[in-house]
This record gives structure tokens, C-alpha cells and sequence, in this order.
């Protein structure tokens, strides 16, 4: 029943995200999901600087490092989905350091805070460990054609939606929506790999 319920991890951490961003977002006046970084919830300085880790970072990093370790001891793993579940594992982490160092209150700030340049090295592991992941799934024999069709298509939008958010962010726009596109494929995969493995 228990190994039942961490196997789910993947789904569960999936929907906590989306929930926990929606009312954080509730309880920072003025805040625009289209334009804003979730990541600013949390940023020094804003009116959820505590509270945005604490229902959103911390729990989630547990619920990622939780859905890895199973993926790694998983009866039926091989060396290629070990590799996964340490990746989903450091995605975890990842998630925790992001939370406990705030980025600053101003993303286009050209001298970050050393706490800022760690939040963002987090941020970059995070971002890497969910498209090698994926990337090496597409290897692993025991999952079916379906599940490696739908990864393809999960990393073809998270790369796409990536680059629209380097655009978006250079000019000025929206980076909040392309940020949550890219990052959505990303968990979208997750959730997918977490159903087929359950």
C-alpha cells in the first residue's frame, strides 16, 4: 500500500505545484502569473517570502526526492533508471535549496545577491535533471513505445517553451506563462513516468 502511495509521488508533487503556486499567488497582492516568475513568490522581500517555501518548496522537494528513490529501488530498475531516480532525486534537492535561498525582488537586477546566484545555480539543476532525465528514459527497454512518444513530445515542449521564455524574458513580456509552459512539460513527463510505474 505505502510503496503504492510513493510510486503516485510523481502525480502528487505535479498537482502540490500547481495548487501550492495558486495561493501563494492568492496572498501576494499584485502579483501576475503571465508575467511574473514563480520563483518570485518566494523572492527576498515579498509579501510570501516564507510562506511561498514552506507550501511549495519544502513539501515539494519531498515529494520529488521521495518519487526518485523509489525510481531507483524500483524491482524492476536497470543502471538507466537508477541513473533517472538520481536525477529526479537532485531535482528534489534542487527544489529545497531554491526555496531555502530567495532569489531577489527584481529578476532583471544586474549585481544578484549571493543568495540570488545560489538560488539560480538551483535553478539550473532543477531545470537539467528534468530534460536529462527524460532524454534517458527514451533508453530504457522496459518502458513502453506510448510512454517514450509521449516523452519525446514532453521534451519537444519543454525546449520550445524554454526558448520562448529566454525571449519573453528579454524583451520585457510575459516570461511568468513560458516559465509555467516549459516547466509543466517537464512535470507533465513526471507525472507519466509516476503512472506508468505505479
Amino acid at each position: 500500500m505505502l510503496s503504492q502511495i510513493v510510486a503516485y509521488a510523481g502525480v502528487l508533487a505535479s498537482v502540490w505545484l500547481v495548487l501550492g503556486v495558486f495561493v501563494a499567488g492568492l496572498r501576494y497582492e499584485g502579483y501576475s502569473h503571465a508575467k511574473q516568475f514563480c520563483s518570485e513568490l518566494g523572492a527576498a522581500g515579498s509579501p510570501t517570502e516564507k510562506f511561498s517555501p514552506l507550501i511549495n518548496n519544502y513539501p515539494l522537494g519531498a515529494l520529488f526526492s521521495l518519487f526518485g528513490v523509489f525510481v531507483m529501488t524500483n524491482d524492476s530498475s536497470s543502471t538507466i533508471m537508477v541513473v533517472v531516480g538520481m536525477l529526479i532525486v537532485m531535482h528534489g534537492l534542487g527544489t529545497w535549496v531554491a526555496g531555502y535561498f530567495p532569489m531577489d525582488a527584481d529578476p532583471y537586477t544586474e549585481t544578484p545577491t549571493f543568495s540570488c546566484r545560489v538560488h539560480s545555480w538551483a535553478g539550473f539543476v532543477m531545470l537539467f535533471s528534468l530534460l536529462i532525465a527524460p532524454a534517458l528514459s527514451l533508453f530504457e527497454d522496459g518502458l513502453p513505445l506510448p510512454f517514450k512518444a509521449f516523452t519525446v513530445a514532453c521534451l519537444l515542449c519543454a525546449v520550445l517553451f524554454m526558448a520562448t521564455l529566454a525571449k519573453a524574458f528579454k524583451e520585457k513580456g510575459n516570461p511568468g506563462i513560458h516559465q509555467r509552459l516549459s516547466y509543466g512539460a517537464q512535470l507533465a513527463w513526471l507525472s507519466g513516468l509516476s503512472i506508468t510505474l505505479a
